[in-house]
């Protein structure tokens, strides 16, 4: 039991690729990507950050190489965690060449900022003699001389034809495995931008509000500019920027689109924002349940509701409810239903148990193969 759409979103048409195992574009889920932070020639570090970000449901991650040591560390990295790593490459056409070599799944690159048109060949050369994907990715903070001279400042205009103009580099050659993103720390900026770009091609698009700022900015800025694209059926891929963990870009990327219907995973909790009415602290609850049901990977829907008044309403949606009650005791619904009731001070435990149990039944139903069922 879950809430129905009630608007479908209709994604815009594009090609698909791949980053490693992850396909990316067409009728692909839209995948959740982060970036490390550690030193990549940590490797032991960088190794444990990616794990992390696996727990949190990462799909892509992306790592910088900026120089020779960090593409050795990468070959020890790759072998190691279970999601396709993306190589971040800013000047040096060798690191790029490393990287293909040390086992990415993706060059993340600029090919006007690589060098000579030979550069950019053996860029290529190397990508398809490794199966690696290409991202092409335009930042206002770092458009080409030449466009700021032409509009004058950052602009749509002047993201887009940055993008299409290194597209076209990597069109000579008839290499067409790559995805775009035209980033910029301003919402509407980048999000015109995007809306220019989605309807002047169709590579796959990768979205971000780049440097979007800490955690509370930066899941506000993001959920709104990343948000609106993907309810116009523009994305095919998303990383949240947040001056905080990777893990936490992972999350709110996640209930991102889980807030779209777009994917699920793990426990969508319903909650109130609380008031006098409350037969609990739903705030201290609700930060409990979140963080004890980390680990759930299975989609469950779960309310906690502070009273009667929409208590029973919200349960009639999601799997399962918990709604306020008077003399400490407390309604658990089931499927829609009232089921029992439970005192607080048991509380927290007993529905992270009816959560986990729900879990294990759903996961091992989806585990049978339906001619058995």
């Amino acid at each position: 039991m879950s809430y129905r759409p009630y608007q479908h979103i209709e994604r815009r048409k594009s090609r698909q690729i791949h980053v490693g195992g992850v396909a990316v574009g067409g009728d692909a889920p839209i995948s959740v990507q982060t970036m490390t932070n550690t030193p990549t020639t940590d490797v032991e570090a960088t190794i444990a950050q990616i794990r992390r970000a696996e727990i949190a449901g990462v799909d892509i991650v992306r790592v910088s190489v900026p120089d020779e040591e960090s593409t050795a560390a990468l070959a020890k990295i790759v072998p190691e965690v279970g999601v396709p790593i993306v190589a971040d490459i800013h000047f040096h056409y060798r690191r790029a060449i490393e990287a293909a070599k040390a086992g990415a799944a993706c060059l993340r690159i600029n090919p006007g900022n690589i060098g000579s048109a030979e550069r950019v060949k053996e860029v290529i050369r190397a990508a398809r003699d490794h199966g690696c994907s290409i991202r092409i990715g335009v930042n206002a903070g770092s458009l080409e001389k030449h466009l700021l001279e032409k509009y004058g400042e950052p602009n749509p205009e002047a993201l887009v034809e940055s993008a299409l103009w290194h597209a076209a580099h990597l069109q000579e050659h008839d290499f067409h495995e790559f995805k775009i993103s035209v980033k910029a720390s301003d919402v509407f900026l980048a999000v015109a931008a995007y809306q220019q770009l989605a309807e002047a091609c169709d590579h796959p698009l990768h979205l971000g509000i780049t440097e979007a700022g800490s955690r509370r900015t930066g899941t506000v800025k993001s959920a709104i500019g990343i948000g609106s694209l993907l309810w116009a059926g523009i994305g095919d891929t998303i990383r949240v920027s947040l001056s905080d963990e990777p893990e936490e870009e992972v999350r709110v990327g996640w209930e991102i689109l889980k807030g779209l219907h777009l994917r699920h995973r793990g426990v969508k909790i319903i909650s109130c924002p609380s008031c006098a009415r409350q037969g609990f602290d739903v705030i201290r609850t609700v930060e409990a349940l979140e963080k004890r049901l980390e680990h759930i990977q299975v989609p469950i829907s779960l309310s906690i509701i502070g009273c009667v008044v929409n208590g029973p309403g919200e349960a009639l949606l999601t799997d399962l409810g918990l709604t306020g009650g008077g003399a400490g005791r407390h309604m658990v619904y089931a499927a829609g239903r009232t089921d029992h009731t439970i005192g607080t001070e048991e509380m927290v435990e007993h529905i992270v148990s009816l959560v986990e149990a729900k879990a294990a039944a759903l996961k091992a139903k989806a585990a049978v193969p339906k001619a058995a069922e």
